[in-house]
């Protein structure tokens, strides 16, 4: 199975060592797994204003295929200003409501201050909701306090609970085997 690892931004590198790690920790649990981590940031990205897919550029045209082919994702995405990143947004966007249905997905976020953590429930579960994704109840969160130097995961508490998204996801992504991706809703 093809899981996404999605770094959702095109600055910094917080979000992307945690991402990192928790490859690690789902590399450990379950070694089948084809785990591929794609940057935002190796994107040349256009602005989704409703047009067909086919009038976007290559790299836009790319990363839908990315998300089309993808059997599960864990999204990692810094907090800025209290919101997700536009380009993460925009990549949803992208997106057919039915590209993500009933696939697994975990996600980590970074932020500057302990309670941007909220924007993880009110303002990315709604989306990943709307695509009616298998959305993993723990999330882990972090912040600038819980790294050193090369920004190394310093807190053993951010590693237990990292353990645990990877233990929960790869268990989310077995389940996610036997559902039907099919709809009743069709077009």
């Amino acid at each position: 199975m093809k899981i996404l690892l999605i770094d959702g931004t095109i600055i910094g590198s917080k979000t992307g060592a945690v991402l990192e790690q928790v490859k690690i920790y789902i590399e450990q649990l379950n070694d089948e797994l084809n785990l591929e981590i794609i940057k935002l940031a190796d994107f040349n990205h256009q602005f989704v204003d409703g047009r067909p897919l086919g009038e976007y550029n290559d790299d836009m045209r790319r990363l839908v295929r990315e998300f089309e082919e993808a059997d599960g994702y864990v999204l990692a995405t810094p907090i800025f200003q209290g919101s997700i990143p536009g380009v993460l947004k925009n990549a949803f966007d992208m997106l057919h409501p039915r590209t993500m249905r009933y696939k697994p997905v975990s996600i980590v976020a970074n932020g500057g201050t302990f309670q941007h953590h909220l924007v993880i429930e009110n303002q990315l579960k709604p989306i990943l909701d709307y695509f009616r994704c298998l959305v993993t109840p723990n999330y882990v969160y972090t912040t600038s306090s819980h790294f050193g130097e090369g920004n190394v995961i310093t807190d053993e508490d951010v590693h237990d609970r990292l353990r645990e998204l990877a233990r929960v996801f790869v268990q989310y992504v077995e389940m996610s085997k036997h559902l039907s991706k099919d709809t009743i809703d069709k077009p």
